[in-house]
């Protein structure tokens, strides 16, 4: 009897939630209002504690007074710690956070994982305070992303909806992390979305309001630099300010092209020493640390200190250095942490480094070296992130200062004309397609349903692996009726192949492997949402008649094939 009213009481409290849940379903844009308020205020308290963690540890663990060995043993001790973390039981927290964030958005329907979200939060905090000297504001934005991911799930929205939470928790870590709820937005948008006209906008001020009041209430009503006011003493300054934007364009496309190419070395390496590779990083920083302390941590204090004139010229010029080579070999080796931090931290000590030089020559037409510093942070985060509206009102934000919106725009301006110039794929991209993950373009997102690729994809047959030769390759090739194949190993696809090439490669090349003929990462393919026109147009630059069809999120996921006769068919084009 007992078991009965059990039963009973059990099949009522799944029917009331099945219930509530339906309701839920039927109310969504309600539900999702709420939920950004929830967001907003989950996310605050995530960063709040970020910032205590990341700060109050690393200055008791390696003091700049402190013992050197200290300085050395952390970083090294952390990052082998938490490499194996990562490759054992966190494997999507490495890195920066925001190129997992729009793959999530625009490649896994929404989706982040609550392990990732713990592993993001925890595995950054013990990176950033052992001292690596990577940011914490883009793992917040993956955090909060994540916790908008995990709550739209929980509550059984649709996964359209569970998308829209993704900018919103994004805005809401920013705008806690920075302390710049109007820029969070604009980032938002801006760099995440892609679009300043979203729908989400208005769930994205709410949400950033509601992590910039939780940021407030923990821990004061302080903006993340206090500076003195500048204005400007000449208008010939706006000439040295232009100069700055070069010199920050430069060193923006040299950070990039730094990063992008040692973390391309990294990844060629054997999977099984993923877990030991954060150690190169850790132990670069802790062998520079040991002679120039400054250079551990996100650095935030010492920023502060150029940005009213309180640092030395020569050590602002060797913090440039030193800081480009151990952020791009800390982030490269796989240590968890973001490039947000280190690109302002460069910056104000490049713009300083100009600003002592131009005060130096012209002392009666130029600012202190403080103005420059401020300026130099806008100039390199917009030539790194390739945000410049974002760039322009976070600096605003942070000192609360007008009279500097002029000339960072001139430097902004000039220093994104020069990085997108030396560097066309932005750094985000280029990071995401280095790990196989395919962004959509802002066109192809605004084209959707005409005539893509999905309405004529079929099922792959056409493969070969990739450990067998070009001689094997070809016997195979010449026994079938199609002149293209794809090469196929563990990962999945990993090229494709004509017969024409097989023939060319036969008289130099006939033991080489077929997995040999290609990088594995880089051949042609398409995606189920790209245009017909684009597929044709790759089958004719490779003289192919094949193309794979691949995931956004993993490029080696075969989703299918489309061949040119189907390209033909859909426009039209008889058989004649």
């Amino acid at each position: 009897m007992i078991a009965s009213v059990q039963t009973t009481s059990g099949s009522g409290w799944r029917t009331w939630l099945l219930d509530r849940v339906a309701e839920l379903r039927q109310r969504e844009s309600q539900v999702f209002l709420v939920l950004a308020l929830v967001i907003g205020a989950l996310t605050g308290l995530a960063v709040v504690a970020f910032i205590v963690l990341t700060e109050r540890m690393g200055m008791r663990l390696y003091p700049v007074g402190g013992a050197p060995w200290r300085r050395v043993l952390f970083p090294v001790a952390g990052s082998l710690g938490i490499g194996y973390l990562l490759y054992r039981y966190f494997p999507d927290a490495r890195g920066s956070g925001v190129p997992q964030t729009k793959a999530a958005l625009f490649a896994r329907e929404g989706r982040i994982s609550l392990r990732t979200v713990l592993g993001k939060f925890f595995c950054t905090s013990a990176t950033l305070a052992s001292g690596i000297p990577l940011g914490r504001e883009g793992p917040s934005v993956q955090v909060g992303a994540g916790i908008g991911s995990v709550l739209g799930r929980l509550l059984g929205l649709r996964s359209e909806q569970v998308k829209k939470l993704i900018p919103v928790g994004a805005a809401a870590a920013i705008a806690a992390a920075f302390n710049t709820p109007l820029a969070a937005v604009l980032f938002s948008l801006e760099e995440i979305v892609g679009d300043l006209h979203a729908p989400v906008m208005g769930a994205v001020v709410l949400a950033s309001a509601t992590a910039w009041m939780v940021l407030r209430v923990s821990l004061g009503n302080n903006p993340l630099f206090k500076v003195p006011q500048y204005q400007l003493v000449h208008p010939a300054e706006f000439a040295v300010y232009a100069v700055l934007g070069v010199a920050g364009g430069v060193v923006s496309v040299a950070f990039t092209k730094l990063l992008l190419g040692i973390r391309a070395r990294f990844l060629r390496f054997p999977q099984k020493t993923v877990w030991l590779q954060p150690v190169a990083g850790g132990l670069l920083v802790g062998l520079m640390g040991w002679f120039v302390p400054q250079v551990l941590g996100v650095g935030y204090g010492f920023v502060g200190d150029a940005l009213n004139g309180r640092m030395a010229f020569q050590l602002m010029v060797l913090l440039v250095v030193l800081k480009l080579f151990a952020v791009t070999a800390s982030y490269a080796s796989g240590n968890a942490g973001g490039i947000f931090g280190p690109s302002l931290f460069i910056g104000a000590m490049l713009g300083g480094s100009v600003g002592t030089v131009a005060h130096h020559l012209f002392p009666a037409y130029t600012a202190t070296p403080g103005a420059y510093a401020l300026v130099g942070m806008g100039a390199v985060f917009a030539g790194i992130v390739r945000a410049p509206m974002t760039s322009v009102l976070m600096i605003f934000e942070m000192t609360q200062d007008y009279a500097v919106i002029v000339p960072l725009m001139i430097a902004n301006l000039v220093s994104l004309f020069i990085a997108s110039r030396l560097q066309r794929e932005p750094i985000y991209e280029a990071l995401a397609v280095q790990d196989g993950i395919h962004l959509p373009k802002a066109e192809t997102r605004q084209r959707p349903g005409r005539r893509q690729v999905i309405r004529v994809m079929r099922t792959a047959s056409e493969l070969l692996p990739a450990k067998i030769t070009v001689r094997e390759a070809l016997e195979i090739a010449r026994s079938s009726e199609v002149r293209t194949w794809l090469v196929t190993d563990r990962r999945g696809v990993v090229g494709v192949v004509s017969l024409a090439r097989l023939e060319r490669e036969l008289t130099g090349g006939a033991e080489k492997k077929l997995g040999e003929l290609g990088d594995g990462l880089v051949f042609p393919h398409v995606h189920t949402d790209q245009g017909l026109d684009l597929a044709l147009e790759r089958m004719g630059a490779n003289q192919i008649e094949i193309l794979p069809v691949v995931n956004r999120a993993d490029v080696h996921k075969l989703e299918g094939i489309v061949t040119l006769r189907d390209v033909l068919d859909a426009y039209g084009v008889s058989r004649a």
